[in-house]
Formats: C-alpha cells, sequence, structure tokens
C-alpha cells in the first residue's frame, strides 16, 4: 500500500494539475514496482509561502525581492 506525499506552494495549483499529479505518480508506482492503483495514495499539501523557506528565507520573501543567483 504504497503512499506518497507531495508538498506544493499554495500558488495556484490547479484541481486539473493535481488531479495530473496523482495519476501520474500512480501510473508510476503501478509500472515500476507494480503496484495496485487501488491501494495506492497520493497525498497533495498545499503549503502556505511563509512557512515554507529556503537559504534562511521565506518564499514568500524570495518571491518579492529575489536575489541574484550565486
Amino acid at each position: 500500500m504504497p503512499y506518497v506525499n507531495i508538498r506544493v506552494t499554495n500558488e495556484g495549483v490547479t484541481s486539473a494539475q493535481k488531479l495530473e499529479l496523482i495519476e501520474g505518480v500512480t501510473d508510476l508506482l503501478t509500472r515500476v514496482l507494480s503496484k495496485d492503483p487501488a491501494t495506492t495514495f497520493v497525498i497533495i499539501d498545499e503549503v502556505e509561502t511563509d512557512n515554507w523557506g529556503l537559504n534562511r528565507e521565506s518564499i514568500t520573501t524570495r518571491r518579492r525581492c529575489p536575489k541574484a543567483a550565486v
């Protein structure tokens, strides 16, 4: 019984895109690991950009004023 958790920022992922992710992950597990789609769970969590950080900054801050790539 596979369980896959996908986390994305809450920046406009559509229902259609989420369904495509669910279908794609399920198909991948079926093809590669011979897992039963009926027992494959795919969970998509949408995370506030204030709650997602990278390199000492929240994504909210990074989106407002991106720094030059180093």
